[in-house]
């Protein structure tokens, strides 16, 4: 065994930390990227779109000869709250609630008392069954909001929500996990026409992540969309949250905002909260991501949103008669605003 001078030993190990010290790491470590700075909500509203408390002068009436639009000012509020000026001045078509078929025994949008305090009026959508709509069975409630004369690149909204207890009790025990029970979806640009390019959703909706029995939460989506000759579609998922440390509250009043800035993978954003009536404000999503397609190199800015939806699958509804229940949500004191 040859041994080195005991004299050559510290120069060895010299040689060997310098040797090590020196080698380029296999790969550099990328930095964590810094988290964006949490909105101040009060600084994203913009200019007052749009306001409503659903109190007396308006009234739902027949659309066609399937769907209801709302009419008439709301006699509560002094600005801003006429449902009729928002297809002269906001929009450049006439908003309505679209059901895709069905009859009113099957679904329904309403002028109906608070269920807790009923001398306020509130908007009640309702789902009784579902029925034949593009191919298949679903249910379907939805205001649309379509067509804006001038796209919006940052859309905020506040809105009062109440959901029964019975239904959303028994939903905790659906044997199966939920991804589809809408309550707001953006689009943009839409996905139903062949002469719009690079179209895109954003779908926020109410769900239960495992198939046993659970608390409910609420789950966001962004997505392409490619639309075929033939009408079909495909959604190709971009990006999708969960957020279930936020108890979905069921049986109580709760305020929900949420802000909407068009943008890319780096600028594109996502904000949402809760706050139950007598609770503290919860942070619910802030996402930074696309909200527009990934292939819009151009985009010119949000002209179509459901900002008030009801809309699940045939099994979910299945689930609910079965044991004599129907599926309803509440709409109070609904606020938009814009730029």
């Amino acid at each position: 065994m040859f041994l080195l001078p005991q004299a050559c030993l510290p120069w060895c190990i010299f040689l060997i930390l310098t040797a090590f010290a020196c080698r380029k790491p296999e790969r550099d470590a990328m930095p964590e990227p810094t988290p964006p700075q949490a909105p101040d909500p009060t600084t994203l509203k913009g200019p007052m779109v749009f306001q409503s408390n659903f109190e007396a002068g308006c009234s739902i009436v027949p659309y066609g000869s399937v769907n209801d639009r709302i009419i008439g000012k709301d006699n509560s509020l002094s600005t801003l709250s006429d449902w009729d000026m928002l297809e002269t001045t906001v929009l450049s078509s006439r908003p309505y609630f679209n059901y895709n078929g069905g009859d009113s025994g099957l679904r329904a949008a309403r002028l109906t008392p608070d269920p807790l305090q009923p001398a306020n009026r509130v908007l009640h959508f309702r789902l009784h069954n579902t029925w034949l709509d593009g191919g298949s069975y679903r249910g379907r409630v939805q205001y649309e909001f379509y067509n804006v004369r001038k796209g919006y690149k940052e859309y905020f909204q506040s809105v009062r929500i109440f959901l029964p207890v019975a239904e959303f009790e028994a939903l905790r025990k659906y044997p199966a996990s939920i991804s589809w029970l809408t309550i707001v979806e953006i689009w943009n640009n839409i996905t139903w026409s062949q002469t719009v390019p690079n179209r895109y959703r954003l779908t926020l909706g109410i769900g239960k992540l495992v198939p046993t029995e659970s608390d409910l939460c609420f789950i966001l989506d962004g997505q392409d969309c490619e639309l075929f000759a033939d009408g079909s579609q495909k959604y190709t998922t971009l990006w999708t949250r969960q957020a279930p440390t936020v108890k979905v509250p069921v049986g109580k009043w709760f305020t929900m905002e949420f802000w909407f800035k068009e943008g890319n993978r780096e600028n594109g954003r996502f904000w949402m909260s809760i706050q139950p009536d007598g609770g503290a404000r919860q942070i619910v999503f802030d996402v930074t991501h696309f909200t527009h397609a990934s292939t819009d190199l151009a985009p010119d800015g949000l002209t179509h949103v459901n900002p008030m939806k009801l809309y699940t699958s045939k099994p979910l509804m299945d689930y609910l008669r079965q044991q004599g229940l129907s599926l309803n949500i509440y709409w109070d004191d609904i606020r938009l605003w814009a730029r």
